[in-house]
């Protein structure tokens, strides 16, 4: 059974960063091996900070499974569903990148979901380890997996508006029909962690001007180096969770 780390947090946050920099952190283990990205955010940037163009998502083999002829058996559309996601995996060096893409549209997608689900559950269980760059509702995770989250991590920023964030999205956390074994926030950009009523604190991520500026020039956290103030913080706090 593969462990599952999922990253959630509202946008700008950066919490894609630091599903990238779990990639990285995990692939420099070296008895760790077999890992799956799945970036679940509609705005799908995961693959960039890895280094990886998607060319096919997991919207586009929706949408053509949905637009098959309806004389189609279900057999037909099963395997339509699974040999596109086979498609739609992206090899990377040491990893697999899964893109979700854009929502579902105003039509019922119920039939293709469930065998989406079916076929991503299986697919998870061949790897040692699945990181999934999530959208900021959470309750959307159901509908990726049925399989347990080991980690999650709330990525947020030291102001107002992260904390109110942070618990909205362990709220809904506790409402999702799928157990989160470890839950915690990761405040980003700052030299202090901040406490939360309930919720565990992991850490924080101090500002890295390394780490701004590879975004700037279109470098990937592979790009990184070791001792960067943010991949070492970063390092650190998965040696502690998942290690």
């Amino acid at each position: 059974m593969a462990t599952t780390i999922a990253v959630s947090g509202k946008g700008g946050s950066g919490k894609t960063t630091l599903a990238a920099m779990t990639t990285r952190f995990l692939l420099e283990q070296t008895d760790r091996k077999s890992v799956l990205v799945v970036d679940a955010d509609p705005n799908a940037c995961v693959g960039l900070t890895l280094g990886v163009k998607p060319e096919v998502t997991i919207a586009d083999i929706r949408e053509e499974t949905r637009a098959k002829s309806p004389s189609n058996t279900g057999m037909d559309k099963l395997r339509s569903v699974e040999y596109g996601i086979q498609q739609a995996i992206t090899e990377a060096n040491g990893f697999d990148l899964l893109t979700m893409g854009r929502p579902e549209g105003p039509s019922c997608y119920c039939a293709v979901n469930n065998m989406l689900r079916k076929f991503l559950d299986e697919l998870s269980s061949q790897y040692e380890y699945v990181i999934i760059d999530n959208e900021a509702g959470m309750e959307h995770l159901s509908r990726r997996t049925t399989n347990n989250v080991d980690l999650l991590c709330i990525v947020a920023d030291p102001n107002t508006i992260g904390t109110l964030t942070a618990q909205r999205i362990f709220d809904l956390s506790k409402k999702l029909p799928i157990a989160v074994k470890q839950t915690g926030v990761i405040w980003n950009r700052t030299e202090n962690d901040k406490e939360i009523d309930g919720i565990d604190n992991f850490g924080h991520i101090p500002y890295d001007k390394a780490l701004f500026d590879a975004s700037m020039q279109d470098k990937t956290v592979f790009d990184l180096a070791n001792d960067s103030p943010a991949f070492s913080m970063v390092r650190k706090i998965l040696e502690e969770k998942i290690s």
